[in-house]
């Protein structure tokens, strides 16, 4: 096999994703040499696919604060769609919940008790987006190319080695032996990767999530649940509903439907292992629609369509690393750790992760103070993937309970509109961490919240009534203090929608001003 030669370079970025794709960006904005490796080629078809408030506003602080101003538009629905048409995406308005019995329709119950809608901006123009990934990491890619970035593709890792000055990184390409050399790597292949498997690194399962499976395509000719009954008994939702991250829950598992505007719909499944084995996720297809015969709504939604890839069946979704970092190398905090898609919570850990290399890259000059800035981003980003493992592992536990459910899920969304009122008032200090997992006070009360979840009795056992009433209070309290989006209010009936009043009633807890807010308001529309 011939020599294709060494690269020297100050990164090496292994994946070329979204997350990959833009810490290359950033690397290159602060000045430093990057490799960015690729072992297959794009356009290519991946999940993770939706946004959401705080995603779009870290990519855009990322934008700014790196001088990446052709990013902007991906940042809103609004500019996006008339500024980089070439790229599709979906309107993301908000995150809809309905929960299905098996074997029944959906009940759709007068005091929507078996419904949950939660807003995530106040009209299309400023809103989230569902990222259709082959033309989005792909438009990525391009962007680090012209930044100066060494892209190579079809490049097949082999080994890592460890030497005095750095990471030497080999494998093949195209039939030559290839290698880099690099003072870090930074991998973003995902969950079990390259480094992953090359270093040996310890790993487990998630300690409090059940084992689950997933089973996912993209499809064509998916009805909309607004012109389906009984969806359509409940006029004035906060949104579209079907403009939102859906999620369909049943028990053992739940589905997601999101829409892009190329036509194409994305649609899979998350189930415990005794549901997925009994429905033979490994067959593909067949397992989807034995798993619609179980749901005769979201069958009906899917009358008409049609997959236009080959169902992938991942037979273990969630993944532990126990280390995120070395003296030398890091992961990227998809790479360190996996949980499930509920809640979209990969995008903002990954924008997360990419800010603090992107940090580390602009301040770590030698090689102690690189090792010790390493271990601070592996802190945290251990600590933001467990913090969201239990959580997502306390929602799993309540899904034959849908209203407490319902009120468990508000933890997530207290946390994200408090961060994100935060930062677009210029405090970020005052919401630390994804899920505040640095802010000790929401922290402390989130754990104890989701172990009483974990820890309730089976339903008809006679202590849960109490127990659950009170795990419900202890959640309205741990919400209370940051919740500026309305989310304790009794009147809201399930549906919770933008509205800028309830931000101008929380700006005591929040430290501002009047007049802080009103800017706010109207800078961020």
């Amino acid at each position: 096999m011939s020599e294709e030669g060494t690269r020297d370079a100050d990164v090496a970025v292994i994946g070329s994703g979204f997350g990959g794709s833009l810490l290359a960006l950033v690397a290159r904005r602060a000045r430093r040499s990057v490799v960015l490796l690729e072992k297959g080629t794009h356009p290519r078809f991946v999940i993770g696919e939706s946004s959401t408030p705080l995603s779009n506003l870290l990519l855009e602080e990322v934008a700014r604060r790196w001088d990446l101003p052709r990013l902007l538009p991906f940042c809103k629905f609004g500019p996006w769609r008339r500024e980089r048409p070439d790229v599709s995406c979906g309107l993301k308005r908000g995150f809809t919940f309905y929960r299905h019995e098996r074997d029944a329709p959906f009940a759709g119950r007068p005091d929507r008790a078996d419904q949950l809608l939660v807003a995530a901006s106040p009209r299309n123009e400023v809103a989230d987006t569902h990222w259709y990934r082959p033309e989005f990491d792909h438009a990525l890619v391009r962007e680090a190319i012209a930044a100066g970035a060494d892209y190579r593709d079809r490049v097949e890792l082999d080994g890592a080695t460890e030497t005095d000055d750095g990471m030497l990184l080999t494998g093949s390409r195209e039939g030559r032996r290839f290698a880099v050399k690099a003072r870090l790597v930074v991998d973003a292949t995902g969950p079990r990767g390259f480094l992953h498997r090359t270093l040996g690194l310890p790993s487990g399962p998630c300690p409090h999530l059940p084992p689950t499976q997933g089973l996912y395509s993209h499809f064509t000719g998916v009805a909309r649940l607004d012109g389906m009954e009984p969806f359509t008994r409940f006029p004035g939702a906060p949104y579209p509903i079907d403009d939102a991250a859906v999620h369909h829950v049943f028990p053992g598992g739940w589905i997601w439907v999101l829409r892009f505007g190329n036509g194409i719909t994305s649609a899979g499944v998350t189930a415990r292992d005794a549901v997925a084995d009994e429905l033979g996720f490994a067959e593909g297809e067949a397992a989807w629609h034995r798993l619609l015969d179980r749901l005769p709504t979201v069958k009906a939604q899917f009358r008409e369509a049609r997959a236009t890839l080959p169902f992938v069946h991942a037979p273990r979704l969630s993944f532990a690393s126990h280390v995120a970092a070395g003296r030398r190398w890091a992961l990227l905090p998809y790479a360190a750790g996996f949980v499930d898609p509920l809640l979209s919570a990969g995008f903002p850990l990954t924008l997360l992760g990419v800010v603090r290399l992107g940090e580390l890259l602009e301040r770590a000059r030698g090689d102690d103070a690189l090792a010790d800035a390493l271990h601070h981003y592996e802190e945290a980003t251990l600590r933001e993937r467990d913090t969201a493992e239990l959580l997502i592992a306390a929602l799993w536990s309540a899904f034959d309970d849908f209203p407490l459910f319902r009120q468990l899920t508000l933890l997530y969304f207290a946390a994200a509109t408090w961060t994100e009122a935060c930062r677009r008032l210029g405090v970020p200090e005052r919401a630390p961490g994804f899920l505040l997992a640095g802010e000790p006070r929401f922290s402390a009360a989130l754990a104890s919240c989701c172990a009483d979840a974990l820890a309730l009795p089976a339903a008809g056992r006679p202590e849960r009534t109490e127990l659950r009433a009170a795990l419900i209070a202890k959640v309205r309290a741990a919400i209370e203090p940051f919740d500026v989006a309305g989310l304790g209010r009794a009147d809201r009936d399930a549906w919770y929608p933008f509205d800028a009043d309830d931000l101008r009633a929380a700006r005591g807890k929040l430290g501002v001003g009047a007049a802080a807010v009103e800017g706010m308001l109207a800078r961020y529309g």
